[in-house]
């Protein structure tokens, strides 16, 4: 399958606003390259999609967009966070169609993108546990070179409040990439002061917030990313409970 067509069967709500004119613009550069003709962007930022819904397409290319955002936001992009972009799409989505994805990343990745309006639209379209997900992506990207950068921090912290995401959920997704003694609680969402019975209460509220099945409609690709918070919440209630012995 060409990168067009993959595009095309990708689409959803993405085809309009802001995302659909990079996507286009990235598109039409790929066909330019390989024609030698240039392609006119099926896509413009005047067109809107109506239809209700995140499909597992319209995931991937809000992934694609804001991983340019972050990748770019250290000033240096370095090649274990292209790599970690490749390897995550290969094992969401096998091989061929991760290339596809990757060669539409790098085209995105030269152009200016407003990450305020890329994400007025993500918001606008996207549920919350999706955008979460998005969120736990990111972290993962700022964090494939082993350290998470402070301009990194700002601007992920920029996207969550551009995507409608609190302080609070921003800091528990935070704090599954850092180590430290009061990270668990972080995860949680909790003081250290918290009694045994809030603390369990945090975790069964946790435990289905990042519930794997809550992003079921972006397709089983999807649940496998978000089985890793789950588990980062598991891991932290686990610590929580020999620290206090419970």
């Amino acid at each position: 399958m060409s990168v067009s067509k993959w595009i095309g069967a990708s689409l959803g709500w993405t085809v309009g606003g802001p995302i659909g004119a990079i996507v286009g613009l990235a598109l039409a550069s790929i066909i330019d390259g390989v024609s030698g003709n240039v392609a006119k962007s099926p896509y413009s930022s005047d067109k809107r999609e109506t239809r209700g819904g995140t499909s597992s397409g319209d995931f991937e290319l809000s992934l694609l967009v804001l991983a340019s955002v972050v990748i770019k936001a250290d000033n240096h992009q370095d090649q274990r966070e292209l790599d970690f972009v490749r390897k995550q799409f290969s094992k969401m989505y096998g091989k061929n169609r991760a290339n596809h994805a990757f060669r539409l990343f790098k085209n995105i990745n030269k152009q200016e993108i407003s990450t305020r309006q890329v994400c007025i639209q993500i918001r606008q379209m996207m549920d919350h546990p999706s955008r979460l997900q998005l969120l736990h992506f990111l972290f993962g990207i700022a964090k494939a070179d082993n350290v998470i950068v402070e301009s990194e921090i700002n601007e992920i912290h920029k996207i969550s409040q551009y995507l409608g995401i609190s302080n609070k959920d921003f800091d528990s997704i935070k704090a599954m990439f850092h180590s430290g003694h009061e990270n668990p609680y972080r995860v949680l969402e909790i003081s250290k002061s918290a009694s045994v019975t809030d603390i369990k209460s945090a975790y069964r509220k946790m435990a289905k917030k990042y519930h794997p099945d809550r992003v079921i409609h972006l397709g089983e690709e999807h649940q496998k990313g978000a089985e890793e918070k789950f588990r980062r919440v598991q891991e932290a209630y686990e610590l929580i409970k020999a620290e206090k012995r419970f």
